[in-house]
């Protein structure tokens, strides 16, 4: 994990401008690192190369979807020597009451769903519920 008081975030969403701000504010409010990125297959890559304590995926993206990009790097941990531990994942959604959404709720590792458009203060409520030990800056 990264240092001391200090979390990781994966942010994976295709809409650029939401990616700008959530690091902004995220970085600006609590004791993270963000990094972002528009593509899945991209948000993949990092999640192998580095360990983070949370990922924040968007449900609707072309080709992969949030669910399935958490279920892929999942499989890639699984089997990893020694397996890695999957951090929590928030989804977020435009279509926050669709029936699978609701679904994945259940899964193992789905720690939370929140819809968009969402304050940047509920992010953080949710954030704050799904990695415990995360600390306000200041």
């Amino acid at each position: 994990m990264s240092g001391a008081g200090t979390k990781l975030i994966l942010v994976v969403d295709d809409e650029v401008p939401l990616l700008r701000i959530m690091r902004e504010a995220l970085t600006a409010s609590i004791r993270c690192e963000v990094d972002t990125s528009p593509k899945p297959e991209y948000g993949f890559e990092l999640a192998l190369r580095k360990h983070y304590d949370l990922f924040i995926f968007d449900f609707q993206m072309p080709m992969i979807d949030g669910a399935m990009l958490f279920f892929l790097i999942g499989k890639v941990y699984q089997h990893s020597q020694p397996p890695r531990e999957l951090p929590p994942l928030l989804l977020v959604s435009g279509r926050g009451d669709e029936k699978r959404a609701q679904e994945l709720l259940k899964e193992p590792g789905v720690a939370g769903l929140l819809a968009k458009p969402f304050s940047i203060l509920r992010l953080i409520e949710k954030i704050t519920a799904c990695v415990p030990g995360i600390q306000p800056v200041g």
